[in-house]
């Protein structure tokens, strides 16, 4: 099967509907990740037929949790999800924030080579990132603790705002010290992910900030 084959076939399993320049970015995407992981370490997975379930469909799986206009991916890494999600939705803005010089390099290439032109990486620490508006959306992928997510970027999202984190394991613990260090941030949803050709568990978990 085809590494387009592979993504499309993915994204019907999650009921993610590719147009068929959406199939042909996503794809172009993951060859250009392969490729330059060779030289810059991008990510520990080397097989590029890999790369497909645990990156790409790992990132689709997410899609339907989209919502406003101004999206913040924190920690991209090399685009994941924030990369995958702005080729889905090319009406809405996505900065995309590292602190790693080597990624936002990838980043920066991918969105020239992709044309995506809703794409912006910073590379910067996220606590001392300023941005011009608040988002609508602050997502991270294995980023880090829920409490470090919050408290690195919660001056970046707007009063009505959602944390959309992705983790492997419900993260029980990490929720209890989020409650136990700031009583202005609440779970409001979780989802468990299914994602294609992935044995691990998923999970998406949703926050908001409390209004005093």
């Amino acid at each position: 099967m085809s590494l387009r084959e592979s993504i499309c076939r993915g994204a019907n399993t999650l009921s993610v509907s590719l147009t068929e320049e959406q199939a042909d970015l996503l794809t172009r995407y993951v060859e250009l990740l392969a490729k330059w992981n060779k030289a810059y370490n991008l990510t520990a997975v080397r097989d590029i037929n890999e790369m497909v379930s645990r990156h790409i469909l790992d990132s689709l799986s997410i899609a339907p949790y989209m919502t406003g206009d101004h999206l913040l991916d924190v920690g991209s890494g090399p685009g994941l999800p924030g990369m995958i999600m702005a080729i889905m939705y090319p009406e809405k803005q996505f900065t995309l924030l590292d602190s790693n010089g080597k990624k936002t390099r990838f980043m920066t290439q991918a969105k020239m080579e992709l044309g995506l032109k809703n794409v912006q990486v910073e590379n910067t620490r996220c606590e001392s990132f300023q941005a011009r508006q608040p988002f609508d959306v602050i997502m991270s992928r294995a980023f880090s603790s829920l409490l470090d997510m919050v408290e690195g970027t919660h001056h970046l999202l707007s009063p009505e705002g959602t944390f959309l984190a992705m983790k492997g394991l419900y993260p029980e613990e990490e929720l209890q010290d989020l409650y136990t260090a700031r009583s202005d941030v609440k779970e409001t949803e979780s989802h468990i992910l299914s994602v294609p050709g992935c044995e691990a568990q998923r999970h998406l978990v949703m926050l908001k900030q409390i209004k005093n």
